[in-house]
């Protein structure tokens, strides 16, 4: 009798497994359920850096059709708030990424395997070898844009007509991204404390961890939650398929 119920308790763990691998993230063709986000947000900028040749890659990545933002409509929604917030301060938001297709992914990952490739070494990760670049989860084999609810993201200052000044560049591979470089994003309190691996050694100003402030507590007042290593990353608190990862082509839907 006791081995009868050993083998039905395996036999219920086996089946539980089976159940959780059909719960693993998958991938869906379906575009129905995201917007442009110029149709939703007219205001905002978009500079698409992976259908350029401005990236830490160097050409444009796979997947990257036209040069057009792509979200889903809950964090299209969103966003809307966001732009109205910081319009009333005097700002735009500019958008260099949305939704990723996984093709884009896998063409980083791939990017990151060859090490003879380093273009764009100078420009955005002069201290860090390209394997360090998975390892450390500067490239993911699976990212959360590709769910289509998160964005990589500036402000524009529509008085001097330049983007506010965040004391570095988007996808510059290091701990000046963080957003508790020189300061404590919690509180808002400036430290212009350099954070151990700086490249520069050069704090930011005070008013560059302000203006990373004004962005980051805009996005988190309108759903958004932040990334601890990128200033410019959030994706929507709630977002709508968090076990969903897309893989339709970047173009105008």
């Amino acid at each position: 009798m006791k081995k009868t119920i050993f083998i039905l308790a395996a036999l219920a763990s086996v089946m539980l497994s089976c159940n959780n691998k059909s719960e693993l993230p998958r991938l869906e063709k379906n575009n129905s359920l995201f917007v442009n986000i110029t149709d939703v947000v007219p205001d905002a900028i978009l500079e698409i850096r992976y259908y350029g040749t401005y990236n830490f890659v160097g050409t444009r990545i796979d997947g990257y059709l036209q040069p057009v933002a792509l979200l889903t409509k809950e964090a299209a929604d969103s966003l809307r708030a966001v732009s109205d917030d910081v319009v009333a301060q005097g700002y735009r938001l500019k958008i260099y990424d949305a939704y990723r297709p996984q093709k884009a992914v896998d063409h980083f990952v791939r990017w990151s395997h060859n090490p003879a490739d380093t273009c764009m070494k100078q420009f955005f990760y002069p201290m860090l070898d390209k394997p360090i670049l998975f390892e450390q989860d500067y490239i993911m084999a699976k990212s959360g844009h590709t769910r289509g609810s998160t964005v990589d993201l500036t402000l524009f200052d529509m008085q001097t007509e330049k983007e506010l000044d965040m004391g570095g560049t988007f996808d510059w591979f290091g701990v000046e991204s963080h957003p508790d470089y020189c300061g404590n994003p919690e509180t808002g309190e400036y430290t212009g404390v350099v954070l151990e691996g700086s490249y520069r050694r050069l704090p930011l100003t005070e008013q560059q961890f302000r203006n990373r402030m004004l962005l980051r507590n805009a996005m988190l007042r309108h759903g958004f939650k932040p990334l601890d290593s990128e200033w410019w990353h959030f994706t929507l608190r709630n977002e709508p398929y968090p076990d969903t990862y897309f893989e339709f082509p970047v173009k105008q839907l």
